[in-house]
Formats: C-alpha cells, structure tokens, sequence
C-alpha cells in the first residue's frame, strides 16, 4: 500500500503488515544468564557515572561556596568591627 502527500509527487511506501523474524533459538537459562550478567554491568557503569557526576557537583559547589566567601567575609568582619569597636577600617 503506498500513500500520497498533498503536493508530493513520489509515493511514498507504507508498511503494513508486521514481519515476523526468525531467531535463533537460545536456552532459557543462557537467557536469563545474559540478562544478568547484562544487568550487572549497565548497573555497574550507572553507579560509577553517578560517582563522577558527584566528585564533579562538588568540586562545583565548593568552588562557588569559597568564591562567595572570599567576596563577602571581608564585609562581614569590617561590619562587625565597626559595630562592636566603632572603628574604622
């Protein structure tokens, strides 16, 4: 079965029946072997992704964390100075 698009003047084929193919057979225990073994590694490399992605969130926050320290400890402690001596810096 093919089908036209207004203003298109190919055909365009349309699938439309479902093809069945045929694999090899394979012993449910290997199966279910693969699909473990499977498993396993994909968790595996999740968890070491998800390690990296942390080590590097951290790295991130700690940077900003001492980045707006560094711009507003100074403030802090003039402010305190001059409330608790009045003096100026």
């Amino acid at each position: 079965m093919k089908s036209e698009r207004p203003g298109n003047e190919e055909m365009i084929p349309t699938l439309t029946e479902i093809v069945e193919l045929e694999g090899p057979s394979i012993d449910p225990q290997v199966l279910e072997v693969l699909h473990t073994e499977i498993s396993a590694r994909v968790m595996r490399l999740a968890e070491e992704l998800m390690r990296e992605a942390s080590r590097d969130l951290e790295s991130i926050l700690l940077k900003r964390v001492c980045d707006q320290l560094r711009v507003r400890l100074p403030e802090i402690v003039e402010d305190a100075v001059r409330e608790y001596l009045g003096t100026e810096l």
